[in-house]
């Protein structure tokens, strides 16, 4: 694609075209679009589009927008797949982006910004050592248009440093970037501070110059955020009292805010304030001199504030550094005055943490966004978490006074309350959760708070102020209470008295029935009452019909995908699980209404949590009657495979793992109850290896479990379809990948423990090449575990011999080289139960059964292999990593990938073909035993040359096993 004016005029029409709302248009010229986009200088033709001014702005934003999504989905190069962008316009993108971006307008500046930051992931700095001194050099130009997008670009490349993982590399690509930028932006920084003095009264150039202190903040902030670096330590005289003085000076004619939205200086403030909170957190020591002057400047800006909207993020960013502050012992005489702290509850905590009309808006009109800021912990920027999270800090150094003067408050309201009838209802809101705030003191996600202060007692609290709000006969009078209510139960749920809760539970099931907030707070706390034991199944048996009565009518039938609620969807799978065989009366009911919104939310699977907990549902629901009923399976593969068939049709792509994952727990049901595979599994087996499918690396596992479901319930089929052929083809793809070579092991261990020596013999060897070659080619510990664990299989199962036949054929002495270079020194390395017995057994199968290793050419290996195994047994495993183990990471896939989640109640049925060994240590002196019969003599200069502590631990062995060799 040659860069002229035909192809410019060209791809700016069918870039025209992608914005029209008619899909018949729209969709054509995004499929024409994909197919250029593999071409040779398309990106570099994207690029002049965009800078050419003749063409309409929306076409070059698109462009732009356009060129990001092609670097998003291209420029990480695939493991094992190819580059799809041509050297020469990698190098041309790289010397062009830059100068572009910087005089391009701000729509487009951002979407290059964002590229920048994709290219700068996998080729800064090593493979683009100019950027930074590029960037750099646009500093002195004193135009803020450029500067503006310097600093821009700056954010966007270094804003992962706020949460990488610590690591040699990252340490090294910081190091390159402070030597290079810390000291322009320092410059840049003072510089920016005295221009605000020299146009002080130009309010337009004013709006330029901080929009440029705002960014610079954002830059400071990442590049401090991995540790202190030693020239911003050096610098803290110029960069502290200056975040200071813009801390504290108000310039109101540059506010291009309203109510709702930030202006310049509150977005100002509220950058200075996360920089001064990450360095009271992490370099208490160094900002200690500092201290003081931010906590009285941010006091003061939390005293000027109003509840507008505009000043949220700045209010919660104060709090937050307050709370940091607090955190800390030797900041703690800041704060120890009981009149400072009543000053804080009084001025800042409670008047923050109050019930605004915008809560109210949120809680009646988009009930899922309040769940998320209030269950899912999404509220981290909201006043409301920062004033609670400033409390359990001022909690950890002041229990005693804050109990005190907080727990005055406390009753003040709840009193207020109690006197109004109802009306003064926000008061016993912000009360509760100033109690839930002052009590907590450790918490996790399965158990809610854990660890709770002496001084308040949760269960009396609980019986005087949350039930009652349960017990009114109205269930949408004082919604917001009733939500709070039954937040605190879910909280303190595994420190409250269980027949408080099981007092509770009737209640919350009464209020599954309530709306919005209400409906998904009961529910999500029934959830997790069951899920914690504190209601056991024959505690729900009596509620069983009424809960799940209830929480069926939460989903009705004509609700939209988006309406669906995930917390309904995960109480109903949770009480079935509880419930198990109790469960089956009430299924004939459910199936029914799960397979119809199974069928809804496949037009539009919009709610990836509710799409998970429903496929759970019927996985287990599958399985709970098929156990009663095994001849049930015909019904449900009626009921599912239209609505699976749709999907696979129309290339659903979020839901395929989850229909391949289903599809094989019913063809393992069908086995499991004698029946074949029907002609419905016949006609999918030449759909199940298409390459096609095996390219998105969601599909990978589920499609391994689906090919070894045929093979075990249905090998016949997989012989006379003649798939045979293909489904090897997998396994080889399979092992070559570092990613998924695990599945490959794991694929071709069932097609030999299920289809034996009398189908696969043929085909041994062509296996055990490629492992072989894919071990000498590319080594990893992944590999390494693999490869020994299923060899140990392969031994156990056809016998060690043979084994060691097959490997010699392949390449002369290759397993003696296996032996020395891999067994022996590399078996500490296999970890997991399964793994780690599989090769303890093979190992014992070569010790014990070998005539090679035993009287052969192998026979020197012997002792090494038996200290080999006896440190498996004896020592924890070996952590340390291998020089060819890096791995690509899913997200680092190009394009969308829906992401792979298994389901576990659609585990696989498969049997364990080494399940009749219990114990390694066991088989092993049972094996030894066997040996010294059939072979007397053999064994004792063995043993003799084994190590002291390796003779000790086998005999601890054979005692503890009462074994005694001849």
């Amino acid at each position: 694609m040659d860069v002229t004016e035909e192809n410019l005029a060209t791809l700016a029409n069918y870039l025209q075209q992608t914005l029209n709302p008619d899909q018949n248009i729209r969709r054509p010229a995004e499929k024409f679009l994909e197919s250029v986009e593999v071409n040779q200088n398309y990106a570099i033709l994207l690029l002049h589009l965009i800078d050419k001014n003749n063409y309409d702005n929306t076409i070059r934003v698109a462009a732009a927008i356009v060129f990001k999504n092609y670097i998003k989905r291209n420029w990480p190069i695939e493991e094992d797949g190819v580059d799809r962008i041509h050297m020469a316009d990698r190098v041309s993108i790289k010397n062009l982006i830059v100068n572009l971006m910087l005089k391009s307008p701000e729509a487009i500046q951002k979407q290059f910004s964002d590229a920048v930051s994709i290219i700068g992931k996998y080729d800064f700095p090593e493979k683009w050592p100019t950027l930074i001194p590029e960037m750099v050099e646009k500093f002195a130009t004193g135009d803020f248009h450029v500067i503006n997008g310097i600093l821009r670009t700056a954010h966007s490349l270094f804003k992962r440093y706020r949460y990488e993982f610590k690591s040699q590399k990252l340490w090294e690509e910081i190091k390159h970037v402070l030597e290079n930028f810390a000291r322009p932006l320092t410059d840049l920084f003072v510089a920016t501070i005295e221009l605000t003095q020299k146009h002080a009264s130009d309010v337009q150039a004013l709006r330029v110059i901080y929009g440029s202190l705002v960014l610079i903040c954002k830059v400071f902030y990442s590049l401090n955020y991995q540790d202190l670096p030693e020239f911003f330590e050096d610098n803290m005289p110029i960069w502290m009292p200056n975040l200071l003085r813009l801390l504290q000076v108000d310039v109101p004619n540059v506010d291009d805010g309203d109510d709702d939205n930030p202006g310049l200086m509150e977005r100002l403030r509220t950058e200075i304030c996360e920089c001064v909170s990450l360095y009271a957190l992490k370099y208490e020591e160094e900002f200690l001199p500092y201290s003081s002057g931010f906590v009285t400047a941010v006091w003061n800006i939390l005293l000027a504030t109003t509840q507008k909207a505009k000043y949220d993020m700045l209010v919660s960013n104060a709090l937050m550094f307050l709370a940091k502050v607090a955190e800390k012992n030797c900041y703690k005489g800041l704060f120890e005055d009981p009149s400072t702290l009543s000053s804080i509850c009084e001025k800042v905590v409670i008047p923050n943490m109050e019930f605004r009309e915008s809560d109210m808006e949120i809680f009646e009109d988009n009930p899922d966004e309040y769940v998320r800021r209030d269950i899912e912990g999404s509220d981290v920027d909201t006043r409301r978490r920062a004033a609670c999270d400033l409390v359990k800090s001022l909690s950890q150094h002041f229990e005693d006074k804050m109990m005190n003067i907080f727990g005055q408050y406390v009753q003040l309201m709840l009193e207020k309350y109690s006197a109004s009838g109802g009306a003064e209802w926000r008061g016993k809101d912000a009360a509760v959760y100033l109690v839930t705030s002052l009590a907590s003191r450790g918490a996790t996600l399965a158990a809610g708070v854990t660890r709770a202060s002496p001084l308040v007692d949760l269960g009396q609290f609980a019986a005087n102020h949350a039930l009652p709000e349960l017990q009114r006969p109205n269930l949408n009078e004082l919604p917001v209470l009733k939500a709070d209510a039954i937040k605190f139960l879910m909280t303190f749920r595994s420190l409250l008295p269980n027949e408080l809760l099981l007092t509770a539970f009737p209640l919350l099931v009464e209020h599954i029935r309530g709306a919005g907030v209400v409906c998904t707070y009961a529910a999500c706390c029934a959830e997790k009452l069951v899920a914690g034991g504190m209601v056991r199944r024959a505690e729900l048996a009596p509620h069983a019909a009424a809960l799940l009565a209830a929480l069926f009518a939460a989903l009705p039938d004509h609700c939209t995908p988006e309406q669906h609620n995930e917390y309904v969807m995960k109480a109903i799978l949770r009480t079935l699980a509880c419930l198990q065989e109790e469960a089956l009366p009430y299924l004939g009911e459910a199936l029914p209404k799960l397979a119809r919104m199974l069928s809804v939310v496949a037009k539009n699977p919009c709610k990836p949590h509710f799409n998970h907990y429903l496929f759970e549902t019927l996985s287990l629901a599958v399985s709970l009657v098929t156990k009663s009923n095994p001849n049930a399976i015909a019904a449900f593969e009626d009921a599912l495979f239209p609505i699976f068939q749709e999907i696979l049709q129309n290339d659903i792509q979020e839901f395929m793992p989850y229909v391949f994952q289903m599809l094989s727990l019913l063809l393992e049901l069908r086995g499991g109850a004698g029946g074949g595979a029907g002609e419905a599994y016949s006609a999918l087996l030449p759909c199940a290896v298409a390459p096609a499918l095996w390219e998105r690396a969601a599909n990978v596992r589920p499609l391994v479990r689906l090919l070894c479901a045929y093979v075990a319930v249905a090998p016949n089929l997989v012989v006379n379809s003649g798939k045979l052929n293909a489904i090897l083809g997998v396994f080889q793809k399979l092992i070559a990948s570092k990613t998924n070579d695990h599945e490959g092991f794991y694929l071709i261990q069932t097609m030999l423990y299920k289809f034996g020596q009398s189908v696969m013999q043929p085909y041994t060897k062509q296996i055990m090449t490629l492992l072989f070659q894919r071990l000498s080619s590319s080594k990893t510990t992944k590999y390494i575990r693999g490869l020994i664990a299923f060899l140990g299989f392969y031994a156990v199962q056809f016998g060690a011999d043979p084994l060691i036949d097959l490997i010699d054929s392949v390449q002369t002495n290759m397993f003696a080289m296996y032996v020395e270079r891999v067994l022996v020194s590399e078996l500490q390395r296999v970890t997991g139960t399964h793994e780690r017995r599989a090769a303890a057994a093979g190992c014992t199968r070569l010790l014990c059964t070998s005539a090679h290793l035993r009287d052969g050419s192998l026979a020197h290996l012997w002792a090494p292999l038996m200290q080999a195994l006896i440190q498996l047994f004896e020592l924890p495993p070996d952590e340390s990593s291998l020089p060819d183990d890096h791995f690509v990471e899913v997200d680092d896939a190009p394009g969308y990938q829906a992401h792979y989640a298994q389901l576990a109640c659609a585990k696989g049925l498969l049997d364990d073909p080494l399940a009749k060994i219990e114990d390694p240590k066991r088989d092993l002196v049972e094996s030894l035993e066997r040996m010294s019969r059939a072979h007397p003599g053999v064994l004792p200069p063995r043993l003799a040359a084994l190590s002291a502590p390796h003779r000790a631990a086998l005999a601890a062995y054979l005692a503890a096993h009462n074994v005694h060799l001849s």
